[in-house]
């Protein structure tokens, strides 16, 4: 058996149907996969990513330290509770994470980092922070809820104390305020809108069980993968690992190059990639013939050459198979996947599929 979350027992009784995921028991579904996507995009779903890893970076450096360790630049954080999106990178410019950093003062940063990568992670950070004498803290005690949904807000602050409420009301997108043990985080990872609240494992199951009582509807993990598809963000380990840059798999805009003196780490590597000129792009596909995509198939182009899929599944909300694909730099329009030794046609788009309950490409 792997890791449980505070709300693995409650899980068992809502019915969910459990795996192994990065060492830790988690839920895939309820019952139905399509049906908790549904209502995550029309709704309100709550998912438990109790396994995900908070990292606290305590001292008077922690911000240079994230200067050189992180690709996109702290300095964009001045406000407190400002949340900023990342990769970490090694010196050859491979991710070796994506990850979400708070700033909740100006000697504590919070980091909230992969499940699967959570031993290199610390261990990374670990080395890199010693020449900064900050303290690296893991909060293993803390629970992570994600509540996402056109109704997601609503549905929280309704179950919220009064002056955690006050608070929360008005936290604007990708902002995040602490409330004694609690910090509440108006970010996501289904291209809804909702909060993701950090709370102390002893209270999850209360919390957990008032959000059901107020119409949240449990989801899994399941419905989780293909919500994020849809919305165009990244899997880390799918979509980009260690063996390639941000460039090439649709984080550029979340690398910060200038000024050049900042130094972070991967940055030499970075410049002299786009110096060179970029060889593949990162871009979304639909299928229009009859199949399903799914990761590592085969892209072929218009010239004949080659790429690959990173991210493939049936989309519920567009009724269509889309993915994520890097291709080469100078892909057209439209493309082939290999699909059981057969080619079928796919479309070239730009992601994402689908935000805040919106179809954002062309289904024609």
């Amino acid at each position: 058996m792997g890791n449980k979350t505070p709300l693995f027992e409650t899980h068992k009784a809502m019915g969910a149907r459990l795996v192994n995921f990065a060492g830790w028991e988690m839920p895939i579904h309820y019952g139905s996969q399509i049906e908790e996507h549904h209502t995550v995009r029309r709704d309100a779903g709550m998912f438990d990513v109790s396994h995900m890893t908070v990292v606290d970076l305590i001292g008077a450096q922690a911000r240079p330290f994230l200067r050189h360790l992180l690709a996109n630049n702290v300095d964009k954080l001045q406000d407190e509770g400002k949340a900023l999106y990342s990769c970490m990178l090694n010196e050859q410019g491979g991710v070796i994470d994506d990850l979400i950093v708070y700033f909740m003062h100006e000697s504590w940063f919070r980091l909230v980092v992969n499940s699967g990568t959570r031993d290199k992670d610390i261990d990374w950070i670990g080395t890199q922070a010693g020449p900064f004498a900050i303290d690296v803290i893991e909060q293993p005690e803390l629970a992570m809820i994600a509540v996402q949904g056109p109704n997601a807000r609503d549905k929280v602050l309704s179950v919220l104390d009064a002056s955690v409420r006050q608070s929360v009301a008005d936290l604007k997108l990708f902002f995040g305020v602490e409330h004694d043990d609690w910090f509440i985080a108006r970010t996501g990872y289904t291209g809804e809108d909702g909060f993701e609240i950090m709370l102390p494992g002893a209270e999850a199951v209360a919390f957990w069980n008032a959000l059901k009582d107020a119409g949240v509807e449990p989801c899994g993990l399941g419905c989780r993968d293909t919500l994020r598809l849809e919305a165009g963000m990244n899997l880390y380990g799918s979509d980009m690992d260690e063996s390639v840059s941000p460039l090439v798999s649709g984080l550029g805009w979340t690398v910060a190059l200038d000024p050049p003196e900042r130094g972070f780490i991967g940055q030499a590597a970075l410049t002299s990639e786009r110096a060179a000129g970029v060889k593949q792009k990162f871009v979304g596909l639909v299928l229009e013939d009859k199949g399903v995509l799914r990761n590592h198939q085969k892209v072929v182009t218009g010239d004949g050459a080659q790429g690959e899929i990173t991210s493939g599944s049936f989309s519920p909300t567009l009724g269509r198979s889309i993915a994520l694909a890097r291709v080469p730099a100078n892909t057209g329009s439209n493309c082939h996947v290999e699909v059981r030794g057969k080619l079928l046609a796919a479309r070239v788009v730009k992601p994402p599929f689908v935000r805040n309950g919106k179809v954002q490409i062309d289904l024609e």
